[in-house]
């Protein structure tokens, strides 16, 4: 198993055992969604340093903490485990990474974005809804399907675009992707 040189950011510790289950690596956690400016602080040296991952779970909360992450820190990598391999066992917990499968793991982390400021997608919002991923009675279920085949982390409808633009997903592999899900 190799090392991964960058520090993966998650949420708490459990995601932490089940991540260096899966990899050799340093984390930080962020402890809960409330981040404090001693962790964003820690976060922005580890980034100049060596590098980070932002690997949240694949909710709200998730989702909350990776924004603030990427406001502080624009050019910090991101994994994403999909929702559905993120269901815990018992019937009370809540989606997480700590969930996911050491394959999952390694899978997301294979699959790592980066931020870009260079739009050269050409995904147009007419695009979206011509493959009825928003705007359409099913479209959350396309839209799941398409995060999924995309590896970017479930967005809603609103959201979307603004995914597609900051990881400079390709008109060519918006087009594969709405295909597989066609088929």
């Amino acid at each position: 198993m190799d090392k991964i040189k960058e520090v993966i950011v998650v949420e708490g510790r459990d995601d932490t055992k089940r991540i260096k289950q899966a990899v050799d690596c340093d984390t930080i956690e962020t402890r809960g969604s409330a981040i404090d400016d001693d962790t964003i602080a820690l976060i922005k040296k580890l980034d100049q340093q060596r590098g980070v991952i932002v690997f949240t779970d694949p909710d709200f909360n998730g989702e909350r903490i990776r924004k603030i992450i990427t406001q502080a820190v624009p050019n910090a990598k991101h994994a994403f485990v999909d929702r559905k391999k993120s269901v815990p066992t018992k019937s009370d917990g809540s989606l997480g990474v700590e969930h996911a499968s050491v394959e999952t793991i390694r899978e997301a982390l294979m699959n790592v974005y980066t931020a870009s400021d260079d739009v050269a997608g050409g995904i147009t919002l007419d695009n979206l809804k011509s493959a009825r991923v928003i705007n359409d009675p099913h479209a959350k279920t396309r839209r799941t399907q398409l995060c999924d085949i995309l590896k970017i982390g479930y967005v809603n409808g609103k959201q979307l675009y603004k995914r597609l633009e900051m990881f400079s997903i390709t008109k060519t592999d918006f087009d594969n992707a709405v295909n597989q899900i066609k088929e």
